[in-house]
C-alpha cells in the first residue's frame, strides 16, 4: 500500500543500493555483467514478457532470447537449473 505513495518507490531504491553497497554486493548491471563474463546464458521468461507487453529488444544486449518454461527445461536437460 505504501508502494503507490509520491516518492516511496525512489526511497526504497536509494534504501536498497545503500544497504547493497554496505554489504559490497553488485549493482544490478555489474552483476550481469559479471554473469555474461562467466558465459552463463540469460533468457527472459515468455510469460513475463507477454504479460508486461515486452518485445526481446525492450532487454538488455546480454539477454539471448525470450523463451517458455518448456524450453527452459529443454536447454537446461542434464544440467543443473538455478533459478526459474
Amino acid at each position: 500500500m505504501a508502494g503507490g505513495l509520491p516518492g516511496v518507490s525512489t526511497l526504497m531504491t536509494r534504501y536498497m543500493n545503500h544497504k547493497m553497497e554496505a554489504l559490497d554486493i553488485p549493482s544490478i548491471p555489474e552483476f550481469v555483467e559479471m554473469i555474461a563474463d562467466t558465459g552463463a546464458g540469460m533468457d527472459a521468461c515468455k510469460a513475463s514478457v507477454d504479460l508486461f507487453g515486452l518485445e526481446k529488444n525492450d532487454f538488455i544486449p546480454q539477454v539471448q532470447d525470450v523463451i517458455t518454461v518448456g524450453e527452459l527445461y529443454e536447454i537446461a536437460a542434464g544440467g543443473q537449473i538455478i533459478f526459474t
